[in-house]
């Protein structure tokens, strides 16, 4: 079992930054990959960025955050962060973390996420 708690979440206004945090403990040597996912009021969850903890920690992202979002992964501290920065009020929503066992064609595929956060929301204003 892995377990991952999230948080950081809040509000901002348009143009600026927020920090997410995930803490993975237990098992997570049974996973390879972080991943960050978000969910807003009328829409299906979507992929947002991913880590590859364990050895690369190679970082993919959505197109509609690259250049915005940075993912980042502290070993010490087995924890995921994601720097939000130039937020737009479409950036809101329920921000997921998840950690599975995926190879690198498959970062997106949430069906292969073993294991998920609670989930931080974040609302941005215009």
């Amino acid at each position: 079992q892995v377990q991952l708690v999230e948080s950081g979440g809040g509000m901002a206004q348009a143009g600026g930054s927020l920090r997410l945090s995930c803490v993975a403990s237990g098992h997570a040597s049974s996973t390879n990959t972080l991943g960050w996912f978000r969910l807003a009021p009328g829409k299906e969850r979507e992929f947002v960025a991913s880590i590859r903890w364990a050895g690369s920690e190679a970082a993919d992202y959505a197109d509609s955050v690259k250049g915005r979002f940075t993912v980042s992964w502290d070993n010490p501290k087995n924890t995921m962060t994601l720097q939000m920065s130039s937020l737009k009020p479409e950036d809101t929503a329920g921000y997921y973390c998840a950690a599975g066992l995926l190879t690198g064609l498959q970062i997106t595929r949430q069906d292969l996420y073993f294991y998920w956060g609670q989930g931080t929301q974040v609302t941005v204003s215009s």
